[in-house]
């Protein structure tokens, strides 16, 4: 077992590793064995003011430092996940219940953003605009916003944390981080641990790892940070920007889905297929951007579910640790028990299960159900586990109709031979993100990533980050004299 779980069991405030002062401890296990991983004492709401505290302190420093030299300790990170990468991957075994394939997708990502944030140091670019009057030059700063909270969610834990933290301090920003409890390492003391051995600067990154029963809505009301970056359900999320909007703070929220991944009747059914699966399964279905609905052209339904149910067949699920393992554990009993209880209605209300995985503790197999009623309220919630809805549709009207009857607009995509009919049927969705004959579940640094309606608000990733954690600055040169009426 990692010593990860044993060495970074603690609190990051300030430049110290320490352990929490609340009166009760969080215990971190491994979803798949229900092995203790770790205990760790949680902050209060003392230690999540002195985090911010020392991070606003190094901010201004770490601010006012050459660019080019910020740059540096993104690029020794990078090399520091790439030496450590057997360690991670096994924590993320350990950890979430992910599966070999899934530590190794993560920390592909992972890297890659890392690689981005590297060039994100150099990318806040000020502008002379025009004015019109006359010998005045106005110069507009990108500046950072000081002090950004990022609160990290259980499914890529490190992939989500770093897509935060990373480009905040590239942008010059110092970052407290609260990652979820139930990923509190590789979402939380990992990260912080990556970064002080790249040589980043004590205070800027701190970690508590805590509760809400324990500090409330301290860290989104604490009065230093200008920005918080939530990842996470909806139902947080619509509180989150609640209390950040009373104090006009800036939130960026990366919320759930309910994607649709369609086939029309021209379609590649066998790659199609494929893409379905991929899109649906991967790490047990717990991704924001897993395809919930897979919705079928009537003509070809038959022989597409056919194709479908004998793939999900063979995905076998077990033991994460296995090389073999494509289906691990789901994070904790309370969300195998939600997806057997969604089952459970569906087939209450008329659905047919072609594929009945069974659950045994958190080990939730893939399930496959079809003919659910047109207004069956589980077609429009997330599914956050690896039960798929068959949909049936005529004809391209009738898709585009079911694919936007969902509060969320996360993300989805189109099947079809003619790659302009994709495109056409992809800008009629309301999601931030759809793909023509691809899966459902994608995340490129360069590329602005969010969702519309109950999906969120704002963007991460490319030019859109840079928006996420600086601000704009006015600042106008007068050459000559002004003339003034009075």
């Amino acid at each position: 077992m990692s010593s990860y779980f044993t060495d970074l069991a603690q609190q990051y405030i300030d430049g110290e590793w320490r352990p929490g002062t609340g009166s009760w401890d969080i215990i971190d296990f491994n979803p798949y064995d229900g092995e203790k991983l770790a205990s760790i004492t949680i902050a209060t709401v003392d230690e999540v003011d002195q985090a911010y505290q020392a991070a606003a302190r190094a901010q201004k420093e770490w601010a006012a430092t050459n660019a080019y030299a910020r740059r540096g300790v993104f690029e020794k990170a990078l090399r520091i996940i790439e030496d450590r990468e057997p360690e991670i991957t096994e924590a993320i075994i350990a950890e979430l219940g992910g599966t070999h394939l899934k530590a190794g997708f993560e920390l592909h990502l992972a890297k890659e953003f890392l690689r981005e944030s590297i060039h994100l140091s150099l990318r806040a670019e000020g502008r002379i605009i025009p004015s019109p009057v006359d010998g005045k030059e106005n110069r507009v700063y990108r500046v950072p916003v000081g002090v950004v909270g990022v609160i990290s969610p259980f499914n890529f834990p490190f992939l989500l944390s770093l897509k935060s933290v990373a480009p905040a301090l590239a942008l010059g920003n110092g970052v407290v981080l609260k990652p979820h409890q139930n990923t509190p390492i590789v979402g939380g003391s990992l990260v912080a641990k990556i970064f002080e051995d790249a040589g980043l600067p004590g205070g800027l990154l701190n970690v508590v790892i805590t509760d809400i029963a324990e500090i409330g809505d301290a860290f989104l009301e604490h009065p230093i940070p200008k920005v918080i970056s939530f990842t996470g359900s909806d139902k947080v999320g619509r509180h989150v920007a609640t209390v950040c909007a009373s104090q006009f703070k800036r939130a960026i929220l990366e919320l759930g889905g309910n994607s649709a991944l369609v086939v029309l009747e021209d379609a590649d059914i066998d790659y199609a297929v494929d893409a379905a699966v991929f899109s649906r399964y991967v790490h047990q279905g717990q991704v924001c951007m897993a395809a919930n609905r897979v919705l079928v052209d009537r003509s070809i339904e038959a022989e597409f579910t056919e194709k479908f149910v004998a793939k999900v067949k063979t995905l076998k699920a077990g033991d994460p640790r296995d090389p073999g393992t494509v289906i691990g554990p789901v994070i904790n009993s309370s969300q195998a028990d939600a997806l057997s209880s969604t089952v459970e209605q569906a087939i209450a209300e008329g659905a047919t299960a072609l594929v009945r995985g069974a659950t045994t503790d958190n080990l939730v197999e893939p399930t496959v159900l079809t003919g659910l009623p047109a207004d069956s309220d589980i077609l429009r919630q997330e599914i956050f586990g690896p039960v798929a809805l068959l949909v049936p549709f005529d004809g391209e009207e009738e898709a585009v109709r079911i694919v936007n009857d969902s509060p969320y607009g996360l993300s989805g995509a189109v099947h079809t031979a003619d790659v302009e009919r994709g495109v056409s049927f992809a800008k009629q969705i309301d999601a931030g993100m759809f793909h023509v004959n691809d899966g459902t579940v994608h995340d490129e640094p360069p590329v602005a990533f969010g969702g519309e309606k109950a999906s969120g608000i704002g963007r991460l990733n490319g030019d859109a980050v840079v928006d996420a954690f600086t601000t704009q600055k006015w600042i106008s040169v007068q050459h000559g004299r002004s003339f003034f009426p009075f």
